[in-house]
C-alpha cells in the first residue's frame, strides 16, 4: 500500500505583532520569529518502522502577508531535519501553481474545498495532495505531536481496506496521550463547566472507547491529528469548509451519513504536546457553539433524506452526542451566563460582553442559513468529481510536475 504521512503546520505573524483582524484563527499557530514544534515532530518520525511512505508538510500561514516567509521558514526547518523519506513541502505558491491546471481539467467549482486557510480546507489538502502523489492511504498527524511508538504506522494502516467483523474499514482513528502518558482531559473545575460539561463527556467517551477492550471499535469521535484514511473514502467524502472548528468530528459524521464507519484503535496512540492557545476562552467556546448548533441541524435535516444513512445524537454518545440534543441551548445559556459573571468578577468587562454576545449569536448567526444536508450533498458531488479527475494519469502527472519532492 502506497502511503503518505501528512503534517499541516500553522504559522502566524511574529510574536510582537500577534493576531490581527482578518487573520485566520487556529488553536496555536507558531509565531514566525520562533521555531515552534515542527522539527520535534519530524525528528520523532525517524523512529518509525514498517511501511515506506512519502512525507507531506503543508505550510499554512494565518495571512497572505506572511505566506512567502512561512514557506521559506518551513522549508528551512524540513531541510535541517533531513527526513529519511521522500518529502513534499506544500505551501501557497504550490497551490497557486496547481490551480490553473486543475481549473482547466475539472468541470466543477472546487476552489472552496482546497485552500490553505481554515481547518477544513487544509484537511482536504491533507487528502488531496496524497491523492495527487498516488497514495492509497493518508495518515494525518499534527506538528505539535510526537511519535513514540515505532509501530505507529503499521498500526495505523493494519485494518485499512479490509473488513473487520463484516464491516469494511476505510478510516481508522487513534488517541492522544498527554505529556504524562495519560489520555484523560484534565481541567480545573469552574462553575460554568457544570453546564458546559464538554471535558466530562470527552473523558466518559475516552474511558469507554480507549480505556476498555476490545482493541477496535466503531467510534463517535476522532482526533484530526491521529487518523488514517483509505483512498476509497478519500475520494468520496470531503471536510466541510463551512466548519471552522471540530472539522474532524464533522468528517466522521459526514462519513457515517454516506455509510462509512470510523474505527478506533485503542493501541494507536500519539503524544500530543500543544503549546498554550493564544485566543481568549470566550472565542474558543463561541466556535464550539457554532459547530454544535450546525452539526445538530445537519442531523435533524437528515430526516428529509431517506436515501442517506441516519445518524442520531444518541449514535454519537457520550461525545459529541451530548452536545447535539435538544438541551444544547440550555447548556449554552447557563454556562455563558456564569462565565460572564466570572469575567466581571475579574474586572474583564470586554470579555464578559463578548461572552454574552454569544447568546445573541446562538439565535441569530449560529444556525445554518441553508439546508446543511443539501450543502453536504453538493460538496460531496463536487469533491468526488475533483478526485476522480485527478485519478486520470494525464492530470495526475501534470499536477505532480508542480510539486517539489526533496530527496
Amino acid at each position: 500500500m502506497r502511503l503518505a504521512v501528512v503534517i499541516p503546520t500553522y504559522w502566524g505573524r511574529p510574536r510582537a505583532e500577534g493576531w490581527k483582524p482578518g487573520d485566520a484563527v487556529y488553536d496555536h499557530p507558531t509565531p514566525l520569529d520562533e521555531e515552534g514544534t515542527l522539527a520535534r515532530a519530524l525528528e520523532s518520525l525517524k523512529r518509525l518502522q514498517g511501511p515506506e511512505y512519502t512525507l507531506v508538510i503543508l505550510a499554512v500561514p494565518t495571512t497572505d502577508e506572511i505566506a512567502e516567509a512561512v514557506e521559506q521558514k518551513v522549508r528551512e526547518i524540513v531541510q535541517r531535519a533531513r527526513p529519511a523519506v521522500p518529502t513534499v513541502v506544500f505551501g501557497p505558491s504550490d497551490l497557486a501553481r496547481m490551480m490553473p491546471r486543475l481549473q482547466a481539467a475539472v468541470p466543477v467549482a472546487f476552489q472552496d474545498l482546497l485552500q490553505l486557510r481554515g481547518y477544513s480546507p487544509v484537511r482536504n489538502l491533507c487528502l488531496f495532495v496524497p491523492h495527487v502523489l498516488g497514495a492509497e492511504a493518508a495518515v494525518l498527524v499534527d506538528d505539535d505531536e510526537v511519535v513514540e511508538d515505532a509501530e505507529f504506522l503499521q498500526k495505523a494502516v493494519a485494518l485499512l481496506g479490509r473488513e473487520y467483523q463484516g464491516v469494511p474499514v476505510y478510516a481508522v482513528a487513534g488517541c492522544y496521550l498527554n505529556a504524562d502518558g495519560s489520555w484523560r482531559v484534565d481541567r480545573p473545575y469552574r462553575p460554568w463547566r457544570r453546564y458546559w460539561d464538554k471535558f466530562d463527556r470527552m473523558n466518559e467517551a475516552f474511558e469507554r472507547f480507549i480505556g476498555e477492550p476490545p482493541r477496535y471499535k466503531i467510534t463517535p469521535f476522532v482526533f484530526g491529528g491521529n487518523m488514517a484514511v483509505h483512498k476509497h473514502l478519500m475520494m468520496r467524502v470531503p471536510f466541510d469548509p463551512a466548519v471552522p472548528r471540530g472539522e474532524d468530528m464533522d468528517f466522521l459524521i459526514n462519513a457515517r451519513i454516506f455509510g462509512y464507519a470510523f474505527f478506533l484503535d485503542r493501541e494507536l496512540a500519539i503524544k500530543h504536546l500543544p503549546p498554550p492557545k493564544p485566543h481568549p476562552l470566550w472565542r474558543q467556546l463561541r466556535e464550539d457553539v457554532y459547530r454544535f448548533v450546525r452539526e445538530r441541524a445537519k442531523l435533524r435535516a437528515l430526516a428529509r433524506y431517506p436515501h442517506l444513512f441516519p445518524v442520531r445524537p444518541e449514535d454519537l454518545d457520550p461525545y459529541p452526542g451530548a452536545f447535539l440534543k435538544d438541551d444544547l441551548e440550555e447548556k449554552v445559556i447557563r454556562s455563558h451566563t456564569l462565565l460572564a459573571q466570572e469575567y466581571l468578577a475579574e474586572g474583564k468587562a470586554e470579555d464578559a460582553r463578548e461572552t454574552l454576545k454569544t447568546l445573541e449569536l446562538l439565535e441569530t448567526d449560529a444556525p445554518p442559513r441553508e439546508d446543511p444536508v443539501k450543502r453536504l450533498l453538493d460538496l460531496q458531488a463536487r469533491w468526488s468529481t475533483l478526485m476522480q479527475q485527478v485519478d486520470t494519469p494525464a492530470l495526475r502527472q501534470a499536477l505532480q510536475e508542480t510539486l517539489t519532492v526533496l530527496p
